[in-house]
């Protein structure tokens, strides 16, 4: 890179104790309309795509323009608090399931008193 294209451009590696960077949030993501992929089709996705949706690809990544760093702060935020939504899914299936359990060891535990 011998002519700069940006006010700040380094041929290295850059340290600094903190980097502040403006960008959106994802609170949407909790958002009663919004509409969370299903399981069978983020694996679906994965399968084909070999990276998350809405995340770039490895080379879309490794280009000349790289990637903005707020924007993927937020996509990342996002897929932290999707995988928040589907935990606790999970749990509550989880929950589900051990009352159910429970409910049917009472019901084996009536039939064997008999």
């Amino acid at each position: 890179m011998s002519t700069p294209q940006y006010k700040l451009d380094v041929c290295g590696t850059i340290r600094a104790k903190e980097v502040r960077v403006n960008t959106i949030g994802c609170d949407f993501v909790f958002d009663s309309t919004y509409s969370l992929m299903s399981m069978d089709t983020l694996s679906l996705y994965l399968k084909k795509n070999k990276h998350l949706p809405n995340i770039p690809s490895a080379a879309q990544m490794e280009t000349e323009n790289g990637v903005a760093l707020g924007q993927l702060n937020s996509l990342y935020l996002q897929k932290i608090e999707e995988l928040t939504l589907y935990s606790i899914q999970l749990h509550d299936q989880n929950m589900a399931l051990q009352k159910e359990m429970e409910e049917m060891r009472k019901e084996i535990d009536a039939i064997k008193s008999k």
